[in-house]
């Protein structure tokens, strides 16, 4: 079975708000084994969402349609479907008087006559009854066999529908099986290194299929089967994951689209010790995302955020000689900011990260200098990097830097050589 996701709303095309609708649909519908080979974004334009639905129509036996279903005059999606299957739309007075008890019971003002466009329904469609939300969903049965659902764009109400009626129906329409994906997690490697390493596994890909995905300081290698079950899908994507790890070596941090902060956590976890962070350009975000991984106090101690030269001299314990010499980007300054945190939190291992996140230079050194530390008491290490781009990216890249420090550290990994620019 193949299916096409369209979805429906100009502030999706805005970029207003991120469609993680689309995406939701896809996992699921991969669950049980569902095809989905197209996704469209179309604005609330009852001529650009018909021609969409066509194109859908076209290529897929099912269109699934997100989002217009509400009751102001851009919610577009009834109107539509009714013109592209040429039906005209008929009120209902069930849905009509569902509308009316579900606004007494959550307001005591006369409800506006709009919502009753959420009782028309295209003839012959039928309707999902929202428990949540107000709009209720549409099935329609198009003459090629094609079916088009349609679902509020309301995340909840989404989800409601889909797991109450349409994945049910389709899970049943299908012939079994699933598609189950692996997905290996890599810092320290770019995109097109990954792939010139894993070209002929790409090349070759049939069942299972190797792609890949890059975001800032991180590559995901993504390797997808399809079978009849879990556990038959495992069994095709395990030999996989062993070669591409053996081929990658250490730059692979997770085989189970783990992020890199919940992987240092996790290790920490099972060495039985505590971190404390000391951030001068990241500016605290390191420590935001280790703890926004559930349970991270059991190994992670704090932070200091010390951005000023005073700063980094009064809570972290930098020496003025430091400050007035190599300066506080430096690897002298990280190693004693990370030996200042390990201290003064009372922690196994000090984390540090100084730099210029930019636009402009500070102290001399070019926007992208970055020097990460580690202290465990009896070893300190140190690696210094340059990073182009913007100020987000040269950020981000830090974060990365300096928990995958952390993550070799803990995992016995050789460490990645300075930059002989910094």
């Amino acid at each position: 079975m193949k299916v096409e996701i369209l979805s429906v709303g100009t502030e999706l095309l805005l970029g207003q708000i991120a469609d993680t609708n689309a995406r939701w649909m896809s996992e699921r519908l991969a669950a049980i084994g569902v095809d989905v080979l197209h996704r469209q974004t179309v604005g609330d334009n009852v001529e650009r969402i018909v021609e969409a639905l066509g194109l859908g129509a076209s290529r897929a036996d099912v269109v699934l349609v997100t989002g217009g279903l509400g009751p102001t005059q851009d919610d577009l999606t009834r109107d539509a479907i009714a013109v592209f299957a040429g039906v005209p739309m008929v009120r209902h007075p069930e849905l009509e008087d569902m509308l009316r008890a579900k606004f007494r019971a959550f307001s005591s003002n006369p409800m506006p006559s709009s919502n009753l466009r959420q009782a028309d329904v295209p003839e012959g469609a039928r309707t999902i009854a929202p428990d949540r939300g107000t709009a209720p969903g549409l099935i329609v049965q198009l003459a090629t066999d094609v079916t088009v659902y349609a679902v509020p764009g309301v995340p909840d109400e989404m989800i409601e529908m889909m797991t109450g009626t349409i994945l049910p129906e389709l899970s049943a329409r299908t012939r079994g099986g699933v598609i189950a994906s692996r997905n290996l997690r890599i810092t320290g490697m770019g995109e097109s290194a990954v792939g010139e390493v894993l070209t002929d596994l790409f090349d070759g890909s049939a069942n299972p299929t190797v792609a890949y995905l890059a975001s800032m300081g991180e590559v995901k290698v993504r390797l997808t089967a399809k079978a009849a079950s879990i556990a038959a899908a495992d069994e095709l994507l395990e030999p996989l994951v062993r070669v591409v790890v053996e081929r990658l070596g250490d730059v692979v941090f997770s085989v189970e689209d783990e992020p890199l902060e919940a992987a240092v956590l996790r290790l920490l976890r099972s060495h039985g010790l505590t971190l404390a962070c000391a951030e001068s350009l990241t500016g605290g975000s390191v420590s935001a995302r280790l703890t926004a991984v559930a349970g991270a106090s059991a190994s992670f101690a704090g932070a200091i955020v010390a951005y000023t030269e005073r700063a980094k001299r009064d809570l972290l314990g930098v020496s003025q000689a430091t400050i007035d010499g190599p300066g506080v980007v430096s690897e002298a300054c990280a190693e004693e900011m990370a030996a200042g945190a390990r201290r003064v939190l009372a922690a196994d291992l000090g984390l540090a990260l100084t730099g210029v996140a930019g636009p402009e230079p500070h102290g001399g050194k070019e926007p992208g200098t970055v020097w990460v530390a580690l202290d465990a008491g009896s070893r300190t290490n140190a690696r210094g990097f340059r990073v182009s781009g913007e100020r987000d990216r040269v950020i981000r890249w830090s974060q990365q830097g300096a928990l995958d420090l952390v993550r070799r550290h803990l995992e016995g990994r050789p460490l990645p050589a300075s930059d002989p620019t910094v």
